[in-house]
This record gives structure tokens, sequence and C-alpha cells, in this order.
């Protein structure tokens, strides 16, 4: 099989019973007893297949209900204008939901009711406008590259080769027009020679430019490619005209340089797009197409050699020192190291042991592991990151939003200004009249318009995924470079999260140990680090105990019956409305800013559990580089006042806000908010979803809960705080280049369409100018990536 998306097809074929499928396809001509008008087209009848549920599980995410979400490989995108065509051809059809398509890879993120429209209509509705859609495959779309780099090259070739041969001719040609030494027949014959030299540079060069005008116009849009088609077809045609008649100007030349210097353009701008899409790409590779599957774990460690799509959830696989974990899971038996740097900038082996998460794509650098599946396909955290990374790279903030709606209405305006040149030329000189009118076609250029923001957007998310912070909305750059305010939740996220316990204090009739269990029990389904620590702790003192239904209260604690009896493990206040007595003294007094739990039942106080946390080495340093950058930090910790006010004091913080609940988080943000403020959040737990939402751009913690990495804008995957810096700094580049890159692409339309206008260029002055703008735009957001480097050396 070529590539796993065919061999899943061949597979569900067999699987189905539609093995006859083969035999009709390998029929020799003319033998298959089938009228021509039953015939479906092979392409068609493989869509069809993708629309069974055992092909989709591979691509396609499943959401509530029959929501389906699946990221498509399109083949034919040329320019700005084909992804503006494609996002609102598929956003038309009824059932599908939104539509996402990213021009640097060229992928497109697609939603749909399943119950409303199947995948296979939106694969037919892409085919329709010219374009080809199949899903995503890492194999495939860097087969696809090649190809269409290939075959650029050859269009390049060629239009090279033409404009230097027709040249030759030209100029001799213009010479002798000046003193008139060069006899008619030669004249002619250099002509004829020109048209056959340049035939091939229209036909098959300039190819793609009819294709994308012919797209555009049969679905009644007006693309980029639309002037440049009539420049190009008008220029040719007057000149076999001319040449036809033996009179009159031609003008071969000027064509084969014009498709010359656009395919030149278009060229090095493909590079420059796979140079910027280059993180999100690697990410893309990262899993493995094979795994050595352990055949009869733990009786045997026989192997066998399988493709990863042919795993399934609860089975063992053997990974080798040097291998790639071909999906998610824990390991089951071993201990090594794991690289995780091209999924969290951590550039140090992540030691793994028994029990402990292997996340698919990182590699083992130590010894062998044997790993119990759990995550495959779409359901991987390395899925998700490219998810999301595709998603943020797809999305435009409102200044792109703005400069697409300009430019789709820029075309139009542009064919009636054009229109409008032709004929004022025409009264006052004729003899110029078509090739000014040409000259203004061709020398606009929409696609720098389009191409401004999502050049920038996606060179700088690429940047940064590289440093371990992932961007997953499209806003969030564009945010981060104006807040003013940054605020931070504590457990987790300023501190490790790993917290230890340091003493039980019983303050009833039970023991320690067995307030210990107690407490261990209640929190034995939460994700918090106080419930982790409680858990440890508790399994030296026997096996853990049964609960009935636990309620989590975000923000203040656990509620739950055991053997009957109701507790309530958290915040003293929220213990106190449970037991309703006022809390002792032991448990009023502070403990040096540790933090402090409380265990009550309905008959009174049970115990006191005092633990403690570690700041992380590199948040001082942090919060320091963002105070002296003129920022606003701000402690928010569901914590008591002198566990928050301890961490405050030692990284320097001046606002700080202790025992705040989740909606006290939500309020203090809108208060800022409500001020001008605007407001960067930070945090890593359920309790800091709300208020992750509500911030103007947030930002949560790589090892933080999924609720929060949910809800938040960006991920620092990291965990390095230093690399915060490095967002801020590439965020306000981001919009510095942005702001330039749309200041350019706006003085150049506005100074060159009135000088070709009044006949200051010619055709193929205005074909460089109009390569070289959309070149020149996706080259300063290259600027980016050095910008990136730069700034993880610095932090």
């Amino acid at each position: 099989m070529c590539c796993r998306g065919c061999q899943a097809v061949a597979q569900a074929i067999v699987a189905g019973g539609l093995a006859d499928y083969y035999r009709h396809r390998t029929a020799k001509s003319g033998t298959a007893a089938l009228d021509a008008s039953e015939v479906v087209p092979e392409w068609l009848r493989q869509a069809k297949l993708y629309d069974l549920p055992e092909v989709q599980h591979s691509f396609v995410r499943q959401e509530a209900g029959e929501v389906r979400e699946a990221s498509l490989i399109l083949e034919g995108i040329v320019c700005a204008a084909c992804v503006w065509l494609n996002e609102h051809h598929i956003s038309s059809l009824s059932g599908v939901l939104s539509v996402e398509v990213n021009y640097s890879t060229h992928r497109a993120r697609v939603r749909w009711d399943n119950a409303r429209i199947q995948l296979s209509e939106i694969l037919h509705a892409v085919a329709a406008i010219g374009y080809t859609a199949h899903p995503f495959d890492p194999g495939r779309q860097e087969q696809l590259f090649q190809k269409e780099r290939k075959t650029a090259l050859r269009r390049l070739f060629i239009a090279g080769i033409g404009m230097m041969q027709v040249m030759m001719y030209a100029v001799p040609m213009y010479l002798a027009s000046d003193d008139g030494t060069m006899p008619q027949w030669i004249a002619d014959m250099m002509r004829w020679a020109s048209l056959a030299l340049t035939l091939p540079v229209v036909v098959y060069s300039a190819w793609p430019f009819f294709l994308g005008a012919w797209r555009d116009l049969k679905v009644r849009q007006v693309g980029m490619d639309v002037p440049v088609a009539l420049g190009i077809g008008a220029a040719f045609l007057a000149s076999v005209y001319a040449t036809l008649l033996g009179e009159g100007e031609v003008y071969f030349d000027s064509v084969a340089m014009f498709v010359f210097f656009l395919l030149s353009g278009r060229f090095l701008e493909m590079g420059a797009r796979r140079k910027a899409a280059d993180a999100a790409e690697k990410l893309v590779k990262l899993q493995p197409a094979m795994a050595n599957r352990l055949v009869a774990y733990p009786d045997s460690w026989n192997n066998e050699l399988v493709a990863v799509s042919s795993l399934s959830l609860g089975e063992y696989v053997l990974i080798r020192p040097g291998e790639s974990v071909p999906a998610d899971g824990l390991v089951e038996q071993g201990a090594s190291e794991v690289d995780e740097s091209l999924l969290t900038g951590e550039s140090r082996p992540v030691a793994k042991r028994v029990c402990e998460r292997l996340i698919a794509g990182t590699v083992n650098v130590g010894s062998a592991l044997v790993m119990k599946v759990d995550g495959l396909g779409q359901d991987t955290v390395l899925s998700g990151i490219v998810r999301l990374l595709d998603r943020a790279m797809a999305e435009k903030p409102a200044l792109a939003q703005l400069a697409d709606r300009v430019a789709g209405w820029f075309v139009l305006v542009l064919l009636l200004i054009a229109a409008a040149t032709g004929v004022t030329w025409y009264f006052i000189e004729p003899a110029r009249a078509f090739w000014i009118t040409v000259a203004v076609l061709v020398v606009s250029c929409p696609c720098a318009l389009s191409l401004a923001t999502p050049a920038a957007l996606t060179t700088a998310i690429g940047s940064l995924t590289r440093l371990g912070l992932l961007t997953t909305r499209g806003h969030a750059l564009e945010t981060l470079a104006r807040v003013t305010h940054f605020v931070f939740d504590k457990t987790g996220t300023l501190t490790y999260g790993k917290m230890s316990l340091l003493e039980t204090l019983p303050l009833g009739g039970l023991a320690g140990p067995q307030c210990l269990r107690i407490a261990a029990a209640l929190e034995h389904a939460s994700e918090h680090a106080i419930a982790r620590a409680l858990s440890t702790a508790a399994e030296v003192h026997g096996q853990e105990l049964e609960t009935g239904e636990t309620v989590n209260f975000p923000g203040s604690g656990v509620e739950g019956v055991i053997a009957g009896r109701r507790y309530r493990l958290g915040r003293l206040q929220f213990a106190e409305e449970l037991c309703g007595v006022v809390a002792p003294e032991a448990v009023l007094l502070g403990r040096n800013g540790a933090t402090t739990v409380a265990l009550a039942d309905e008959y009174g106080w049970l115990a006191l559990f005092v633990l403690d946390d570690t700041l992380r080495p590199d948040a001082s340093e942090m919060v320091a580089g963002l105070q002296q950058r003129g920022k606003t930090v701000v402690l928010l910790s569901g914590d008591q006042e002198d566990a928050a006010q301890q961490v405050a004091k030692e990284l320097g913080i001046p606002v700080v806000r202790a025992a705040m609940t989740p909606q006290g988080k939500l309020d203090y943000v809108h208060e800022l908010q409500c001020e001008g403020a605007v407001v960067a959040m930070v945090g890593d737990g359920v309790n800091d979803a709300p208020v992750l939402a509500a911030a103007d751009v947030s930002i949560a913690m790589g090892g933080g809960t999924q609720v929060a990495r949910a809800s938040a804008d960006m991920i620092l995957l990291s965990e390095h705080l230093l690399h915060l810096h490095a967002g801020l700094d590439v965020a306000v580049r981001t919009r510095r280049i942005i702001r330039q890159n749309l200041t350019w692409a706006f003085a150049y339309n506005l100074l060159a369409i009135p000088l070709a206008a009044l006949g200051y260029i010619t055709p193929w002055m205005a074909g460089i100018g109009m390569s070289a703008s959309s070149l020149l735009v996706v080259l300063n957001a290259l600027r980016l990536v050095q910008s990136g480097a730069g700034a993880a050396k610095i932090h």
C-alpha cells in the first residue's frame, strides 16, 4: 500500500464483503456488463468509503452527538484566493459547522453534522470547484509537496527558457525598428519563432493561472487569478493576431517574462511557506507507522511488527531504545528516559518509571519499555496538539478578517479601474491603451493583503511551538502583545504542584493514619496536587477505603460518603459548613505559609493536614522580567492568606488575593477588564477553567488538568515560566510585522495601480512588482523564525 489511508480503505472494502470491487476494477475494457451511465468515478467511489465508521476512526474525531471533525489535505491550493474560495464554498454547505484552511500546510480542518451531511459529500463539493480533498496522511502530504514542487520547477524552467529565447528575437527587432534596417520577411520569421516559443509558456507554464480563473468564475467569484489570466491571455492573443496579419506590435517577450516572474515569485513563496510551517509538519511526522506488539504478555515477550493503525486499546507494545512511542499509554514494565523535546521544548530526557505516562511521538533513549496502550489515533496527546496547532494557524484575528474582506472586493474594483483606464487611453493614445490596461490588471496584488497576517502568524506559532509554548487560538498572539496585567494561580503554576504532606494533626477521636485514609478516599478521583499528595501519603497506611458518590466543589473542596458517614475535605469554611462547629485554635494557627486542609464530618472536626509545595526555580526571574516590562503581576490563590502571602513575598508580587473561589477569581478579572486592563491568566486546575475562559488571553500549564488546557488560548508544554518572556517577545514582533506587511500591501497597491494607469509601468515590470509584493510579505514574516530562536537563547 502507498499509505495507511489506502490500507484502511482496502481493509474496509474486504471486511464489508465488497471484495467484488477489485474484480470490477481490474476487469479488462469491455468485459463488464455495466451501462456507462451506471459507472461511478473511482475517486467518488473511494470518497463514499470514507463515510464508513471503520475507515473514519483513524482520522475523524467524534464530538457530542453526530458532530464530526477531520483534517483534510487540499490539492491545488496556489494562493490565498484559493483558501478563501474553499472556505466560502465548503462553509456554504448545509450541515458544515466550520471550516478553516491553513495556507501554509494546505490542510483543512472541517467540522460537520453527520446527520445532515456526509464526508463524501464534502469531498465531492470540493472536487466540484476544481480541487481535490482527501483525509490527511503525513506520508501522502510529503509526496504531494514534492510533486507540487517538481511541477512548479518544470513550469518555471519552461517559462525561463522560453523567456530567454524569445528575448533573443525581441532585442534585434527592437533595435532594428529604430533604423528600419530589418527586412520584413526576417521580421515576420522572428515573430513566428517568438510565437512558437511563447506558446508552451502560455499553454503549460501559465496553465495554473487560467485554471484558477476558471475555478473562480465557475462559482461566480472573482479571485486574483482572473486579472492575471486576462492579462496573459489578452496580450498573447493580441500578439498572435498581429503576427497573423503581419503588422502591429507583438509583445511575446513581455508575456513570457511576465509568466516567468509570476512563477518565480510563487515558487519562492512555496519554499517560504514550507519553512514557516516546518514546526507543525515535524509534529505531524513524529508518530511512527509501525509498532512491536507483544502477543502474549506477560507470559511471553514474543512480539510482532504491526501497523500502528491496527493496535487496540489495552494491548501491550515493546519500545526498544531509539524507537518512537507509537501511541499513548502507561509504562507497564521497565525504566528509561524519554526525549520529549519536539513536544515540550525540554531538551533533557525525562525519566519514566512504571505507571508513568508515555506520549505518542516521543523517543525512548534509555532501556526497553513495555507500554499498555490507552490512546490511539485522534485521541492521542500528539493528535490533540496538532489539532490545536492547526486551529490556531487557520483561525484569523480581526485584522486578518478585515484584510480578507478588503481583498474580496479588491479584484472587482481593479477590473473596473482597468476598464476605465483602457477606455480613457483609447481616446488619448490608442496605440498604448491595450498594454497600459494589461499592466493595470497585472500590477495589483490582493494576495499580499490576504497573506499579510496568516504568513506572520504561521511563522510565529511555529517558532513558539519549538520552544514548548503551544498556541491554540489565532487571536492569542495579537492579544498577548497588548497585555497589561498577568494574573497567576499559585499551586501548579508558580509552584511545581507536587505537594508533600508535612504533618497530620488529629482533632477528633480518630487517629492520624485513619483520617489520612479517609482523606485519600475522598480525593481518589481528583487530579489536584493536594489530592495526589494525600493519596501518596496514605498508601503506606493500608488499602484505600471505598467511597460512595463524591461531589467536587471547585475552589472549596470535596464532599463524599464513606460507610454511611458524610465527610468534607477542603478549605476551613467549607468544612465548617458541614460540621457546624467553630474551628478550634489549632486549625486557625498558620503553619509558616504552608497549605492547610481540613477534614470534618457532620459531628465535628477530625483532622488538619499541613502540606507544602516547591516554587519553580525560574518563577522569581519571570516575575521580575514582567515587572521590568511595565506589566502588573497579580497572584490569585484559593489557599489561605498566609500561604499565598508567603509565595508573593518570595517572588516580589505586590498584588495578592487569597482564599479565592473560582467565582471570586472570575469577578476580579472582570473588574480589571472593566478598568481597561488587558488580562493574561496563567493557571492549571479545574478551578481555573472559568477565569481562563474569561481572560483576554489565557495560558495553561502543560501538566495541568484537561479542562484547564481546553479553556486556554496557549499551553506552556515546557512548563518553563521564562518561556512566557519568549512568547511575549514573539507576540510583540508578530504584531509589528503584521502591521508592516499590511502597510506594505496597501501602500504598494495605492502606488502601483495609479502609476500603471498613467503608463509608467510596463506589463513585465508589473509582473515583477506583483510577485515581489507577495514574496516580500512572506520573507518579512520569516524573520520571526530568527526572533523565536533568539528569544529561546535569551530566556
